[in-house]
C-alpha cells in the first residue's frame, strides 16, 4: 500500500529526542515507529497499551524518584533482594 497521507503532530521535544534515541538503537525511523504504532491502532480497535491515571502515592513516587530523593542504592542483585525481604 502506497504511503502517501501526510501527519503533523507537535510533542515535547525532549521526549522526541529520547524517543528518536531509542528508535536509532532499534534502526527504527520515526515516520516508521508511527506508522507501527497507527497499524495496531486500526487493527486492535484501541489504543494498543493500557491507559492509566496513577494514584496518589504513585504519583508522588514518580516525582521523588525524579527528584532523586529517597533513592535505595545496591550494589549487587544479592544485595537488592537482601533489602527487599526486610
Amino acid at each position: 500500500m502506497p504511503r502517501t497521507a501526510t501527519i503533523q503532530a507537535r510533542i515535547d521535544p525532549k521526549i522526541k529526542v529520547q524517543a528518536q534515541k531509542i528508535l536509532g538503537e532499534l534502526q527504527i525511523s520515526m515516520s516508521d515507529a508511527i506508522s507501527m504504532y497507527l497499524a495496531q491502532v486500526a487493527l486492535q480497535k484501541r489504543i494498543p497499551f493500557d491507559l492509566k491515571i496513577p494514584n496518589e502515592l504513585t504519583t508522588k513516587t514518580i516525582g521523588k524518584s525524579e527528584q532523586k530523593k529517597n533513592l535505595h542504592k545496591v550494589n549487587s542483585v544479592k544485595n537488592l533482594f537482601e533489602k527487599l525481604e526486610n
